[in-house]
């Protein structure tokens, strides 16, 4: 589910932003500022590379433990991973 905006719901109170965000002559602040731009170059590109390398370091035991991890995280935030596990042990016992 997308975050919600801090954007005011009211339709007049969000116009009224827009005009003010269009007319205000404060330029926008740099993201980047105060920080060491070899740095952020350094992090930009070790994000762009992150899991591609990360599991060309890995066995096949240890990626399959990852994603394995990686998938329980998903079904918890969804609230459906008790409902997978008790499917799963149901399908056992009929057998």
């Amino acid at each position: 589910m997308p975050k919600r905006s801090g954007k005011p719901r009211d339709l007049n109170a969000m116009a009224a932003a827009v005009v003010a965000q269009s007319t205000s002559e404060e330029p926008e602040p740099d993201r980047y500022e105060g920080k060491d731009p070899a740095a952020v170059e350094l992090g930009r590109k070790g994000g762009q590379k992150g899991g591609r390398a990360r599991a060309a370091g890995m066995t096949a035991e240890e990626r399959s433990e990852s994603a394995r991890k990686a998938a329980q995280a998903r079904w918890k935030s969804s609230g459906q991973a008790a409902a997978a596990k008790g499917s799963e042990s149901s399908r056992g016992s009929r057998a």
